[in-house]
């Protein structure tokens, strides 16, 4: 046997058929569309979702409740637990909490009081709630706030 002369068997193989290329080509006339309406027609067809002029389903569902924030801010989130309990006292900014894996997207950072704090802290971050920054003045830290 040589790889170079083996062929399919006969039979085996068919011409692809040629549609719409005349009648007596065996596919013309049609083509295999039937005879009238819009699936017969050349041109786009029906936008999908498209019902036939019937309200489409994607819009007859309800509509959620509320609105959306254009201007929201998605804080990354630091309790006082958590300075706490992995950080020495001292000063940290941004750059240091992502050293320390407190800090792992690019968001901006916000300290809760969530937690007890005896260390003194100097923290440079973009948010503080109220009671956390009561927390750690009183320690003896001090917050800064960047835009």
């Amino acid at each position: 046997m040589m790889l170079h002369l083996l062929r399919p068997t006969a039979g085996s193989t068919h011409k692809r058929k040629r549609i719409a290329r005349g009648n007596s080509a065996g596919g013309g006339t049609t083509a295999g569309r039937g005879t009238k309406g819009q699936q017969s027609r050349a041109g786009k067809g029906r936008k999908f979702g498209f019902e036939g002029g019937q309200v489409p389903l994607v819009i007859r569902q309800p509509k959620l409740p509320g609105f959306k924030r254009p201007m929201h801010r998605t804080f990354e989130v630091i309790n006082l637990a958590v300075l706490e309990a992995q950080l020495p006292a001292g000063t940290y900014d941004l750059a240091a909490l992502r050293a320390h894996r407190l800090r792992s997207t690019n968001r901006p950072v916000k300290i809760l009081g969530n937690g007890a704090v005896t260390k003194q802290f100097d923290l440079t971050v973009h948010a503080v709630s109220q009671s956390a920054r009561e927390a750690l003045t009183k320690a003896g830290g001090s917050v800064t706030i960047v835009q």
